[in-house]
């Protein structure tokens, strides 16, 4: 007899958990992104077509700070344009540093509109040449971008 009543407990606790965790992600209030904005280049025949895909243009792709003081906090927005024909998504920017934080725009950039990654680099515990990488994966081909921000970083009195 206990080890039915056991059973049913244990089978009871299994069928919660995964109503649960089935039903965690419909309450989210972020906006959801259309799934025609991702498109895929690559075919089974091996035929590319990339010339409607979304083309992210950076006017520049290194930031050099120069020599900032131990401590100091500095940020560079590394502007782009979507040339491209289709919305332009960025689905993640991640850095090679905790040091080095990223926004950038969570909606679709539209064809021939332009957007901007904002790089804040704090300097505190870091001492010498620094170099920090940025790596941006959005829908365009090849998906993934890298950035660099570079800088000195001079202790007062050293």
């Amino acid at each position: 007899m206990k080890l039915n009543v056991f059973t049913f407990l244990f089978l009871s606790g299994i069928l919660s958990l995964a109503l649960i965790s089935c039903n965690s992600g419909n309450n989210r209030s972020e906006e959801l992104l259309n799934s025609d904005v991702v498109t895929n280049p690559n075919t089974a025949s091996g035929n590319e077509s990339r010339g409607d895909l979304p083309i992210i243009v950076f006017e520049e792709t290194e930031h050099n700070f120069g020599r900032i003081i131990e401590g100091e906090t500095v940020s560079f927005s590394f502007s782009f344009t979507n040339t491209g024909k289709r919305d332009l998504v960025i689905a993640e920017v991640s850095t090679s540093c905790g040091c080095a934080v990223p926004s950038y725009p969570k909606t679709a950039i539209k064809p021939g509109e332009k957007g901007a990654i904002k790089i804040s680099f704090n300097s505190r515990g870091r001492k010498g040449f620094q170099t920090k990488t940025i790596v941006v994966v959005a829908n365009t081909q090849p998906n993934v971008t890298q950035l660099k921000i570079k800088s000195q970083v001079v202790v007062p009195g050293e």
